[in-house]
């Protein structure tokens, strides 16, 4: 039985709740991609889908349209998938668990995917509407997106006729994103040697925290998980002799992580218990107004080598001195944070520990001063850094013909202005400027709520509005 199909725009939620039943996480979306390639060959559109994963239908102009320019409507068909530890949906292999409380849509117990599920549903709503006015349209469904932008990097854009651009990947309905920041993902990886050390081995844990996105919540100044866990073990060894068995934080790259964990081997447990009692104090004053509910945790570990000496201390060097968080605030828009960069990803392998960053700029000078601060410390320490997932800025254009159109339209169907804005988190915008010359872009969306976690909830009458200022926008395309 469908949960969404009493909801409007039908066609819309019907498109969203078909997409919810199909396994999308990113890296595992050649199911949604099949669903989408079919979706247009049973309506006989031209369509194709290329090795990345991308698919890209066209959708004929309406009549008296033909002259129009073609416009390309963009969104990423793969999700971030997080969810409750206790809820047993395997999230590889199985759809959502759909539910509606009022005015919002959320899936019980895992992220929801309107970020950006809703997207996919509007462009396929719009495909399948006849009655609706528009030029000739080019749908791009990007893969990979969550994981660095993979599916729009690989994309052959030559094929497109459009300049421009509707990208349907924002969450604040009312703020019309004009901008965006560049970045890369960046791996420290750290070598270590091993050996027995008489003590007592100990895991510890850091969690309870909030988290978010990487970039767009960056300016909170929350705390990172595996950060703490740095600061927890620099202030163990200091108590006691120690050494490191293992670190582990964080699920995604673009996520700031909640929880991190050491396993440890301490000649003192008492000491390091105490230790851990006192940081976890220390944290609950310093993160009162973002992290009240901190937790430093000890429990009895399983016995393992730990890493020598000196890969213990190199270790607990890299986590404590690695730059993290803002760097730099924009000097031209107040409030906008023009440098950042978060351990998203910290894992231990038997000869190595990798610490991923994903580090963010709106000026590219910066990005790049903020990958060889990362590569100077890390082979002071004789690591190595790799990098990936390069994407760039999306500057500003003065000169924005959708942008004024889309004013209007938002004007006369809200009865206020919209907010123009730019954002500290990476649009996909960027790498369709840099294979368009001369792109005209603006990224919206519906409210979304939560987003990259279990919380994750969309307002439908909110997706009602965006679906009214999207289809009337395409119908002034002329």
């Amino acid at each position: 039985m469908a949960i969404l199909d009493q909801l409007e725009p039908k066609s819309l939620f019907h498109y969203f709740e078909q997409l919810c039943a199909i396994p999308h996480g990113s890296g595992n979306t050649e199911a949604a991609g099949a669903w989408l390639a079919s979706f247009a060959a049973e309506r006989g559109l031209e369509h194709w889908r290329d090795e990345a994963g991308n698919v890209v239908i066209i959708g004929k102009a309406s009549p008296g349209y033909e002259e129009a320019p073609t416009v390309i409507l963009q969104g990423h068909m793969d999700m971030v998938c997080e969810k409750d530890p206790d809820c047993p949906l395997d999230m590889e292999r199985e759809g959502l668990d759909l539910a509606v409380d009022g005015d919002f849509v959320f899936a019980r117990g895992s992220t929801l995917g309107g970020d950006d599920g809703v997207a996919v549903a509007m462009m396929l709503a719009i495909l399948d509407a006849p009655a609706l006015e528009h030029p000739r349209l080019e749908c791009v469904f990007t893969a990979d997106e969550e994981v660095g932008m993979l599916g729009a990097e690989a994309l052959d854009a030559s094929p497109l006729r459009g300049r421009i651009l509707l990208n349907l990947d924002s969450e604040d309905e009312g703020v019309f994103t004009v901008s965006c920041a560049g970045g890369r993902l960046v791996r420290c990886v750290l070598p270590v040697k091993r050996e027995a050390f008489p003590g007592v081995a100990l895991d510890i844990v850091v969690r309870g925290l909030t988290g978010g996105h990487s970039g767009i919540e960056i300016h909170r100044g929350g705390a990172n998980a595996s950060v703490l866990l740095g600061r927890v073990l620099a202030s163990l060894r200091r108590a006691t002799p120690a050494r490191v068995t293992q670190v582990h934080g964080g699920l995604k790259d673009n996520a700031i992580p909640v929880l991190a964990q050491a396993q440890v081997v301490v000649a003192d447990a008492a000491a390091a218990a105490e230790v851990c009692r006192d940081c976890e104090a220390m944290f609950r004053a310093e993160y009162a107004a973002t992290d009240p509910h901190i937790e430093v945790l000890t429990a009895p570990g399983e016995p393992g080598t730990p890493m020598d000496e000196r890969g213990s201390a190199d270790t607990v060097c890299l986590l404590l001195c690695q730059p993290n968080g803002v760097q730099a605030m924009s000097a031209f828009d107040p409030g906008l944070v023009e440098t950042s960069l978060n351990l998203g990803i910290l894992t231990t392998e038997a000869d190595c520990v990798c610490a991923a960053y994903c580090v963010r700029s709106s000026v590219e000078s910066r990005k790049e001063l903020l990958t060889e601060r990362l590569r100077s410390l890390t082979e002071r320490l004789g690591g190595r850094i790799e990098t990936s997932g390069d994407y760039p800025g999306w500057a500003f254009r003065s000169d924005s013909p959708l942008r004024e159109t889309m004013v209007e339209v938002f004007r006369e169907q809200y009865g206020r202005e919209p907010v123009i804005s730019a954002i500290h988190a990476g649009l996909e915008c960027g790498l369709f400027a840099g294979k368009l010359p001369g792109l005209d872009c603006v990224s919206i969306g519906p409210q979304l709520e939560g987003i990259h976690t279990p919380r994750e909830r969309m307002s439908v009458s909110s997706v009602a509005r965006t679906w009214a200022l999207v289809t009337e926008t395409l119908k002034r395309m002329k």
